[in-house]
């Protein structure tokens, strides 16, 4: 038995995965404990995991970032990006490590093994040396040769001109994210640590050993991925479908349906449902299919009355949802569509800040949905899309050939496989 240390950003689209890692280390006999927000600890130590909670590390509910991080609004954008990052990501980092090292003296750990976002994670395995992972709950798409630069939702281009383009495009973005890579830098001052030669791409992972969600045929063709970046498939729980007593009541509608169930959803992130679930409800209001929305924690209750086609429910199990769905629409929030990819749905993605328009680029890329190219799409678009998605075959046959790829990596039993590895 050894003992390992994860750490989970509080945020219901990290914690999932990272509770499924958790379950399957705990199965195999090992003590495991998680750091992360209070709000997270029960459900950890639901699956056999011992909860440690953030304490000098300002605690915060993701439903209301502002009120402990005023510059954080409901807002979208590269600005707003910006102080996530600032505020959230990296200005927690030196108190998530006071946390962790004090967790480390009452109790060393054997691994450290983190979440991508969780920067207190790298600085506490400077701190205490050893092996450490990044286990990866997010797309890992590094920048790299002959693709093109990451961020701001490009396929690859072709030819001299195509070339030309993302040198130029590449230059830009290492310009651009300069200011964060010298906030980082100080970040370490302030952590006591010295200067190291990351950028803002890679100061995210661990560079032993990177435990990464998703598949390399999800990302574009590229020869130069680091070695130590190993892909597992869809991060979730393995244990089973949730019982019946957790469908909603309208489920004999989904369960007896004789036309096509469209899922839609907006993750746990950016809910605001005028942004993609109130456009696809009037896009598909006079279509002959089934729409299943799922609201998650956040999300306000829909206004007015729901189209007659319409089914809402804060959350539907998708072990039992997606085997029956044809087709889901997605503000491409990435455990979302690895879930739906790995049951061989096609999707129709409305990517609009954070990872979301990469992840959006590669669907439509491979052709496995549509990319909207928009986090805003008018209900006309969504109808368009929706339509063909359902109606040519091509995009369920590539979804289906993502699908075998993600079942075929292991999931969460090769991410604690590839983490035993790594233990001393």
């Amino acid at each position: 038995m050894a003992s390992i240390m994860l750490t989970a950003m509080p945020f219901a689209g990290h914690a999932r995965p990272i509770r499924a890692v958790a379950a399957e280390l705990v199965r195999r006999g090992h003590d495991v404990r998680v750091y992360t927000g209070r709000s997270y600890v029960a459900m950890f130590e639901e699956v056999g995991a011992r909860g440690v909670p953030w304490q000098a590390a300002p605690d915060f509910d993701e439903r209301n970032y502002a009120a402990t991080f005023p510059r954080m609004q409901e807002r979208k954008g590269f600005r707003q990006v910006l102080v996530n990052l600032e505020d959230l990501f990296l200005g927690t980092a030196p108190a998530q490590l006071t946390d962790l090292l004090g967790a480390h003296r009452e109790e060393p750990w054997d691994l450290l093994a983190g979440d991508t976002m969780a920067m207190g994670t790298r600085f506490a395995a400077e701190h205490v040396g050893g092996p450490w992972a990044t286990v990866s709950p997010i797309a890992v798409w590094l920048p790299g040769k002959d693709i093109p630069p990451t961020g701001l939702g490009l396929t690859p281009a072709k030819g001299p001109l195509g070339r030309l383009r993302d040198l130029v495009l590449g230059a830009g973005a290492r310009a651009g994210t300069r200011a964060l890579t010298r906030l980082y830098q100080r970040t370490r001052r302030e952590a006591g640590l010295a200067p190291d030669d990351e950028t803002f791409a890679t100061m995210w992972y661990s560079p032993q050993l990177v435990v990464a969600a998703g598949a390399p045929g999800l990302d574009y063709p590229r020869a130069d991925l680091p070695p130590h970046i190993r892909f597992v498939g869809d991060l979730t729980d393995d244990g089973g479908a949730p019982p019946a007593t957790a469908l909603p009541e309208w489920w004999d509608d989904v369960a007896g349906a004789d036309v096509p169930v469209v899922h839609v959803t907006q993750g746990t992130a950016n809910v605001d449902p005028r942004d993609l679930i109130l456009p696809t409800l009037e896009a598909l209001a006079d279509r002959e299919v089934l729409v299943v929305v799922g609201l998650g924690h956040r999300t306000p209750p829909l206004p007015g009355p729901l189209p007659a086609n319409a089914r809402v429910a804060a959350m539907v199990p998708y072990p039992h949802l997606l085997p029956r769905t044809a087709a889901v629409v997605t503000n491409g929030g990435y455990g979302g569509v690895l879930q739906a990819l790995r049951h061989d749905v096609p999707l129709v993605v409305a990517g609009g800040d954070l990872d979301k328009p990469e992840i959006a680029a590669r669907v439509g890329w491979h052709g496995a949905g549509v990319n909207l190219r928009t986090g805003t799409p008018r209900p006309a678009a969504v109808a368009r899309a929706v339509d063909r998605v359902l109606r040519d075959p091509v995009y369920r046959e590539a979804a289906a050939r993502l699908g075998a790829e993600l079942r075929s990596l292991g999931g969460t039993r090769a991410a604690a496989d590839l983490l035993e590895a790594h233990l001393p």
